[in-house]
């Protein structure tokens, strides 16, 4: 189908490439330096000396907390910690063979529901619908993780931090201080990337102005999707798949012969190494010695050598994550969710942004089909 229709100067982008729907001061991605920023503050530096509490009042306030806004905001946290008896009770009456991310996804849109607040429209109840999420997503993915293998959810303890108690609720018992600095971090590296596909997701359906459940449920279908949040879902399998260091080369070989793609290397934006995959590194070489199963750290590090010999392109943040919540007990179909329970505090962020001096989002499409033309009766086609 073609149409000879009159060019304008804005034809279509593809995927939006390059296009600026938005001004914000959350987040910068410099993809052609490798650098991140969340309002100001370089990830690396974030990555070595902040908590992920302190990353998530960063992101939704616009500024990191001295010690009595910190102290107040955990207490925030923990005291929303809990969820609905009524969610429990009906994950467990849905399909065992579920995704995990579709039972997200679902409970969080139901979460909505029972929260007698969700409707309302002022800033501070938006804010704490905001910190009510980042602290009951956590809570939902550890009850999805223990229901699926036939366990009773673990309540939470609110004497551990957000990433511990996190750990904890997943596993039943108090995680080690690695296994609960290495949440902390794939917490904070995880948690704001600009105008990702969640994320602009997120804006779109807020700036019609429902409730925030709806545009987070909006952003976690979004994230669902192959082309966004399970990388490292990928990556895991791959080294499942490959097994052990001698077959790494065969692999690889067999992939560049088949013009097939390395998961967990290259990304959409950044040019040069990410920014956020060393950090992520050296806590899985920790971990596996800590499990005494160090040999997925081991291939990791072969494998990255070896690719990027072949195709100069440096591994992104998924790659170490996978072998990383692997050693801390996270089975791989989980991991979009963990995932899911950084990017809230980026996804509320944005939320709350766009309110502040709200549009509707609504682009323009380039037309390319048809001119008019003439209704043709149906015995005459």
């Amino acid at each position: 189908m073609s149409a000879d229709t009159e060019k304008t100067s804005n034809e279509a982008v593809k995927g939006l490439k390059g296009i600026i729907a938005a001004d914000s001061s959350i987040c910068l991605v410099n993809g052609t330096e490798g650098k991140l920023l969340y309002r100001g503050y370089n990830i690396d530096d974030l990555a070595e000396n902040a908590t992920f509490e302190e990353v998530s009042f960063l992101l939704l306030n616009g500024e990191l907390p001295n010690e009595s806004q910190l102290a107040d905001y955990q207490n925030e946290l923990k005291k929303h910690r809990s969820i609905p008896a009524e969610l429990i009770d009906t994950l467990k009456n849905l399909p065992e063979s579920a995704p995990p991310m579709a039972l997200l996804r679902s409970l969080t849109s139901l979460a909505g529901v029972y929260d007698p607040d969700a409707e309302e429209e002022s800033y501070e109840k938006r804010l704490e619908i905001s910190i009510k999420l980042i602290s009951q997503i956590p809570t939902m993915v550890a009850a999805i993780h223990r229901i699926r293998k036939g366990l009773e959810p673990v309540e939470p303890d609110s004497s551990l931090c957000h990433a511990g108690n996190f750990m904890y609720m997943l596993n039943g018992e108090k995680p080690s201080e690695d296994a609960t600095r290495a949440m902390d971090l794939i917490l904070t590296l995880h948690a704001e990337h600009g105008l990702n596909a969640s994320t602009f997701t997120s804006r779109v359906i807020i700036a019609t102005l429902p409730d925030i459940y709806s545009a987070i449920t909006g952003a976690i279908g979004a994230l669902k999707g192959k082309l966004h949040g399970g990388a490292n879902t990928e990556v895991l399998k791959t080294l499942f798949e490959i097994g052990s260091l001698e077959n790494i080369t065969p692999y690889i070989k067999n992939v560049r012969e088949n013009k097939g793609k390395f998961m967990g290397f290259g990304h959409a934006v950044y040019q040069v190494e990410d920014p956020r995959a060393k950090h992520l590194k050296e806590l899985s070489r920790r971990l596996g010695e800590e499990t005494g199963e160090p040999k997925w750290y081991e291939m990791s590090i072969e494998m990255e050598k070896q690719v990027y010999a072949e195709i100069k392109r440096n591994c992104n943040v998924d790659f170490y994550s996978a072998s990383l919540q692997h050693y801390m007990g996270i089975p791989g179909d989980l991991f979009t969710c963990i995932f899911a329970s950084s990017r809230i505090a980026g996804w509320c962020a944005h939320i709350l942004e766009q309110l502040d001096g709200n549009k509707i989002i609504r682009p323009k499409a380039n037309y390319i089909g048809y001119e008019e033309r003439s209704y043709v009766p149906v015995s005459q086609r």
